[in-house]
């Protein structure tokens, strides 16, 4: 019997033939990896080639997610496509919310209440870190660290009751609307919220204890799919992965949008480009969203969320119920669409894993002519075979964890 394993792929296997120290002949094998291995998502396969357990070369597939989420908007109105985009990162929906809303808004050439921007950095920030808690909680699970994982499952869970409690819904949310929002804040709503802010920043400390100086979490990671800040910036990379390599680039400091500019908080920023420094400014950066929500609850005003502009805004529903003139207003909008006048625009927030943008071409209908999003994850996948190289079959599950791909965001 042959001593030589090889796991035949779809592609054809290159003849890496070689003789090593010893004399006995070698070649490389190719593995194939998911896309029903649990830690790929069920979407994503990874053909490696293996030098032993070092991996020489990958081709990474993305596309086993076809969903068509762009030509879902084009075939849309306006206010249909806000389910479509709360199914993108679907781990923080609200941000996809905040900046679908917010090119639309850009087109039309408006502007949205104080009270209803103070309130989209506030559910903007509550899903950052729930986008954290999620992609570092479950990397630590898929190393071994249960414990933590439940830690910040747990901690998540406070976030996931503030969302149910504002929009109804824990994960597809559908919370903004063009002009402002679906409704206010419940009643009660601080004090609950500064109750479950003080459980997580507890939570994040614990975990960040048991994770920060662990031994073996820390030689997992650190020094593992190292990449520098000029490939980074090659590649595109934005958010955690891009500040991870020690660029201070953030879309909420460099074109502030909202109320950004009024709010004090810090871009925490990592050295050597690696694992662990992508895993450890996400844990300051739940530190940094904390802080932001907690000026949000004191400085928030009092005030409408919503514009009340019949062009582009759906009346109350005892309007519609009880005018005529309501009635007649919300049928156009519905059957006819936002008359947005021929244009285009971007509009571009800092996302759970980097910039987040929408491009809206209107040719003036009722429905978008073309809706093309720049999702984070889709493009820092672009270098997933880059920081493989030369690492162990043992790191590509962390490295893919800390790349925190969404399958929705893939979508192609």
């Amino acid at each position: 019997m042959s001593d030589k394993l090889t796991i035949a792929s779809n592609e054809n296997a290159v003849d890496q033939a070689a003789v090593d120290e010893e004399g006995f002949q070698t070649e490389h094998m190719i593995l194939n990896m998911g896309p029903s291995h649990p830690a790929m998502h069920g979407t994503i396969k990874i053909t490696a080639e293996l030098d032993g357990e070092t991996i020489v070369r990958s081709d990474v597939h993305v596309g086993y997610l076809h969903r068509g989420f762009e030509k879902e908007c084009e075939n849309s109105n306006y206010f249909q496509c806000f389910p479509y985009v709360d199914r993108l990162n679907y781990v923080s929906p609200m941000i996809n919310n905040v900046a679908f809303a917010g090119v639309v808004e850009k087109a039309l050439g408006v502007e949205v209440t104080e009270r209803t921007k103070w309130i989209r950095v506030l559910i903007s920030e509550l899903s950052r870190l729930s986008d954290h808690l999620t992609c570092v909680g479950a990397s630590a699970m898929e190393l071994g660290a249960m414990s933590a994982f439940l830690y910040m499952i747990k901690a998540r869970e406070y976030i996931w009751e503030l969302h149910e409690a504002i929009s109804g819904a824990r994960l597809t949310v559908s919370y903004c609307r063009i002009g402002g929002l679906m409704r206010d804040l419940p009643d009660g709503f601080v004090p609950w919220c500064r109750a479950n802010l003080a459980k997580i920043r507890e939570v994040v400390l614990e975990s960040q204890k048991l994770l920060a100086k662990n031994r073996i979490y820390f030689d997992r990671m650190r020094g593992v799919a190292t990449i520098t800040k000029e490939e980074a910036i090659s590649y595109g990379f934005t958010g955690p992965m891009l500040r991870a390599c020690g660029v201070e680039y953030d879309v909420r400091k460099a074109t502030p949008y909202l109320v950004y500019d009024e709010i004090d908080f810090d871009v925490p920023v990592g050295e050597f480009g690696d694992n662990y420094d992508r895993f450890y400014v996400r844990m300051l950066e739940m530190e940094q969203s904390i802080r932001i929500i907690e000026q949000v609850l004191d400085r928030m005003p009092e005030g409408p969320i919503n514009l009340y502009d019949p062009r582009f805004q759906l009346p109350p529903k005892d309007e519609v119920y009880n005018t005529i003139e309501g009635l007649v207003n919300h049928f156009k909008l519905i059957m006819h669409g936002i008359q947005i006048p021929k244009c285009e625009a971007y509009f571009a927030v800092e996302g759970g894993n980097g910039e987040l943008g929408f491009y809206l071409v209107s040719d003036g209908t009722g429905r978008p002519y073309k809706v093309r999003c720049r999702p984070p994850s889709f493009i820092q996948m672009g270098a997933m075979s880059r920081l493989l190289e030369g690492q162990s079959i043992a790191d590509v599950v962390p490295t893919f964890g800390m790349i925190n791909m969404i399958g929705g965001e893939c979508d192609r």
